[in-house]
């Protein structure tokens, strides 16, 4: 399938990969399909694509690129929204504000998104840990 994405031009996907967010992406609520892209050159940021507006991408990253030792418990909820039947189906990504000064790249520790990566179900969560914060620099 093709997309044509207003920032990014033409995107080819798989339906298989459209990740369904059924709660959408606070700020983005009403947006529910989703793909998530490699950006060659750019590794190890990626690109979470909505397909029901061509203007909205995020640039996200896997946070244990970064932070080794980043972890925390889904909710019961959470694990039941997403059908998880397993650790190994989960897959972190965590949204990135880029600046052209790196020392002020940041990432949000406090709202990673959750990816079941078998049924490709999708959330958002807020972590109650403060140890994490909306904007850690990534340096």
């Amino acid at each position: 399938m093709k997309f044509i994405s207003k920032i990014h031009g033409e995107i080819e996907y798989e339906e298989d990969n459209v990740i369904t967010f059924n709660k959408g992406l606070p700020g983005f609520n009403e947006l529910k399909k989703f793909i998530l892209l490699d950006l060659q050159d750019y590794e190890p940021f990626r690109l979470l694509q909505s397909l029901e507006e061509d203007e909205i991408s995020l640039i996200v990253i896997s946070p244990y690129e970064f932070f080794k030792d980043y972890e925390f418990k889904l909710s019961d909820e959470t694990i039941k929204n997403l059908n998880i039947e397993s650790p190994r189906q989960v897959n972190v990504i965590t949204t990135v504000t880029l600046n052209s000064d790196v020392k002020k790249i940041t990432t949000n520790l406090q709202g990673p998104i959750v990816i079941n990566t078998s049924n490709n179900l999708g959330e958002q969560i807020i972590l109650d840990n403060t140890k994490y914060k909306v904007k850690n620099p990534l340096i």
